[in-house]
């Protein structure tokens, strides 16, 4: 599976922007897929995951309540609506995928995009 995130860009606080992933190679509608971010010095941690149905979701604290996962099977594509930016939302937006559930930890993916970047200014 080949992944590819885009979407990312300069936003202000308290904007919206919505990252897409985009899957080929082979379906992954088998897979749940996560949303991963590495701000500048930091680790890379979870924000987001769903599963290959979308029936399950998870979110982390940080976000919830102003990012929305989704997936369209039928086109490959995984979504992350961010709404509500904060400038401490500024990061490299990574989608990874696995078979199974979703998990909340790097190791448990499989399959990882190139990322994409997304910046929050005030």
């Amino acid at each position: 599976v080949q992944l590819q995130a885009y979407g990312g860009g300069l936003v202000q606080a308290g904007g919206s922007l919505r990252l897409s992933c985009a899957a080929s190679g082979r379906s992954f509608s088998s897979h749940a897929t996560g949303w991963f971010r590495q701000g500048p010095g930091k680790e890379r941690d979870i924000v987001a995951a769903i599963a290959w149905s979308g029936g399950s979701t998870y979110y982390a604290d940080s976000v919830k309540g102003r990012f929305t996962i989704s997936r369209d099977n039928a086109k490959n594509a995984v979504y992350l609506q961010m709404n509500s930016l904060k400038l401490e939302d500024t990061a490299v937006y990574y989608c990874a995928v696995r078979r199974g559930g979703w998990g909340t930890l790097q190791y448990q993916y499989d399959y990882w995009g190139q990322g994409t970047q997304v910046t929050v200014s005030s």
